[in-house]
């Protein structure tokens, strides 16, 4: 199937929506939804199915838009400003790495950890920026803890359930 511009926006739309629906699972507690990053997986889908400045800008959008409709969840600031960098981090470099790479296995994983690794990381540096370049209200054990050790469940679910999304919907589209 020929892939349009139309085509595209549709699935974004969908992935979007997806960001806005998926946290509801977590019962809207922030704590779970902090330890299974539910609004990550459409963003990292975005990206691989729509390709990097759809991932990007369906990553920066969620956190944002979800904050402004569902009453502050994620509260919008710092944490919806944090994740959009981070969300649309995620989006761009899997599907920049995704594109880039020759279609095998081992690059839909490549270009997934490496965009959880980058993504992490800026969302650290956002958080760190949120909070006046304090290293005080925002450190390394803050950044260490936030962004692997209490999402370690959500981690572990996009390592195992993102690989398979892409292979068996990647597959279909062909």
């Amino acid at each position: 199937m020929k892939e349009t511009k139309v085509y595209r926006l549709v699935l974004a739309g969908l992935f979007l929506a997806l960001a806005m629906v998926l946290p509801f699972l977590t019962g809207q507690i922030p704590e779970v939804g902090a330890m299974l990053c539910p609004m990550h997986f459409p963003a990292l889908l975005a990206g691989f199915f729509c390709g990097g400045p759809w991932g990007a800008a369906v990553g920066f959008v969620a956190p944002l838009l979800r904050s402004l409709l569902f009453g502050g969840r994620p509260p919008m600031f710092p944490t919806a400003v944090c994740m959009a960098f981070e969300l649309a981090a995620y989006g761009f470099i899997a599907g920049y790495l995704y594109r880039l790479l020759p279609k095998r296995k081992s690059s839909v994983y490549i270009a997934l950890l490496s965009a959880m690794v980058i993504g992490r990381l800026v969302w650290g540096a956002a958080s760190f920026v949120c909070t006046g370049l304090d290293a005080n209200a925002f450190g390394l054990a803050a950044f260490w803890a936030g962004a692997f050790t209490t999402a370690l469940p959500g981690i572990i679910a996009q390592i195992v359930i993102i690989p398979v999304l892409v292979m068996i919907l990647d597959r279909h589209r062909r």
